[in-house]
């Protein structure tokens, strides 16, 4: 049972343990994980203050270990801080403990605080200047341009009169003459004034800017001077019994949040009690984040970005399961049309459509094999390495453009099927309908996408439900995961496709399949559709 006056919480051998850890990049939970979650979940349900804030959204995680007398038990952490805190009792504490009250980091912290909020107080008291120095330059720039207009009308009047007295004869043409060079003289003084103005009022606006950019990158200065600090000073071990700074595993300065995530913390807190990790699992617990789809109660496996290098380190020395995403599979391709100028293949789902940085075979390996002295790049459009289809690839180069101007055009049409997941309780998923939702890349856990107004790029699907759980989808678009994100986030259909791991929940495969594709021959121009339904 999980218990606040304890972080080692025994867990009863109910089945055995696995041989061998996990790989915390793709694992399905092992019984024992789940039995010390539900522990774990049961305890937040019956603690108010937090789950409180658990329910805001965040990452919880369990590893199973044993002690030096092979006594089964569990460790719980979470991702961050909850309530402002990393020293929960009954979870695993902080790797680095740079939240201390008198500590340097928030004293630094708090030193850049207030010189972020000196910045501010001194961006508005230049804007104010700004604006009285370019309505005194406006007010300056009119008097000195109505003078000149008055004094080029005062010059073209002695101009005429200087003329008229040279054709009645009078004399005295040397003084007409000091006088037009006298006042072309002073013209060009009046307008040497108004580009000195200029001059002095750009150079006032220069040194206002310089200033602000110089506090501005003093801040950032002592920003990143304080997070080279805290990851210089931030320890993890690995199973081999070294022991590095963030600085040293990643070799320059990590992204930010790097070793707060759950999976570092169990491991590190295992290392430094001489307990040996067994098996880990996360799961989400509460709201989803605005952009992301996240499933309360769902298991996750570890981000990229922050814990792939840090995980690479701190599990060296431990027998640990192989990415299975990763490794070699060898799968039939089949070709349903062919041509000397393209061929239409389906690709079956766990096929990649392009190398990636594994060794499994690809479309494009397995067509290149074939078609050695292709001038082509062959590979038209894609299709997830999860999602099973069809897909048009050029043979040769002319039909690769012909085919990438299309796509580009909107002009082939795409249709998917796709089994979701069973609708929330109390919601009824319209038979038909449009979903746009902007997407991007989540830079911190590639591939996966994120909903973004601000920056993500327009996705538009149109969507035809076929029966209870059965769709058809359209896309208009073709951004990546477009179709996975549109089903299962809050802000679509709120409705996974069945079988997917990244934002649903894992089944034996990705329920989505490309069943129809219809283009234009690049050489004839005949219309080709093809089709071909999906085996579930």
């Amino acid at each position: 049972m999980f218990s606040t006056s304890q972080t080692f919480h025994p867990l009863p051998p109910t089945v055995a343990p696995p041989p061998r850890m996990n790989n915390p990049f793709y694992y399905r939970p092992h019984p024992l994980c789940r039995e010390a979650m539900a522990e774990v979940a049961a305890w937040i349900g019956s603690n108010d203050a937090f789950r409180r804030e658990a329910d805001k959204g965040k990452m919880i995680g369990v590893m199973v270990v044993a002690d030096g007398s092979c006594q089964l038990g569990y460790l719980a952490a979470y991702s961050g801080q909850l309530d402002g805190r990393g020293d929960w009792p009954g979870f695993v504490p902080m790797i680095f403990d740079y939240l201390k009250p008198d500590g340097y980091f928030l004293g630094q912290e708090a030193a850049i605080e207030a010189l972020g909020r000196d910045i501010e107080t001194e961006r508005q008291r230049i804007g104010d200047q700004l604006v009285r120095l370019n309505q005194e330059e406006a007010a300056e720039r009119t008097d000195i341009e109505a003078d000149i207009d008055r004094f080029l009308a005062l010059m073209a009047e002695s101009k005429q009169r200087r003329a008229e007295q040279r054709r009645a004869g009078v004399g005295f043409e040397a003084e007409r003459i000091r006088e037009s060079q006298f006042q072309k003289a002073e013209l060009r003084r009046k307008r040497q004034r108004l580009r000195l103005m200029e001059k002095e009022t750009q150079a006032e606006r220069l040194r206002l800017s310089d200033g602000l950019r110089a506090m501005a990158e003093e801040r950032k200065q002592r920003s990143d001077s304080l997070q080279r600090w805290l990851f210089s000073h931030f320890m993890v071990a690995n199973a081999m019994g070294q022991s590095r700074s963030l600085m040293q595993v990643y070799g320059m300065v990590p992204p930010s949040g790097s070793g707060e995530c759950c999976e570092p913390k169990l491991l590190q807190y295992a290392y430094s009690h001489g307990l040996r990790p067994l098996c880990m699992a996360m799961m989400w617990w509460g709201e989803s984040p605005r952009g992301e789809v996240r499933h309360h109660g769902s298991y996750y496996p570890a981000c990229n970005a922050k814990c792939k290098p840090l995980l690479a380190y701190m599990l060296q020395g431990m027998d640990v399961d192989a990415n299975q995403l990763l490794m070699p599979v060898s799968q039939p391709l089949p070709i349903l049309y062919e041509d000397d100028s393209l061929c239409v293949v389906c690709k079956p789902a766990g096929m990649l459509s392009v190398p990636g940085k594994s060794q499994r075979e690809s479309v494009y390996s397995r067509l290149r094999q074939q078609w050695p002295e292709s001038d082509s790049p062959i590979i038209v459009h894609r299709l997830d390495m999860q999602t099973s289809g069809l897909m048009v690839t050029a043979k040769t180069f002319a039909a690769y453009h012909d085919l990438q101007r299309q796509f580009a055009a909107h002009e082939i049409s795409k249709t998917y099927i796709a089994l979701l997941e069973s609708a929330p309780q109390g919601i009824a998923t319209p038979g038909e309908g449009r979903i746009s939702l902007p997407l991007r890349p989540d830079l911190a856990d590639r591939p996966r996408q994120l909903v973004d107004p601000t920056y993500g790029h327009e996705a538009i699907t149109d969507y035809r439900m076929l029966s209870d759980n059965r769709i058809e989808l359209h896309p208009l678009t073709g951004r990546t995961h477009q179709l996975r994100v549109h089903c299962a986030h809050a802000l679509g259909l709120a409705r996974p496709i069945i079988g997917d791991d990244l934002y649903g929940h894992p089944a034996e495969r990705l329920m989505l399949h490309a069943a129809r594709l219809s283009f234009r021959h690049p050489v004839d121009g005949q219309t080709m559709t093809f089709d071909n339904e999906p085996e579930f």
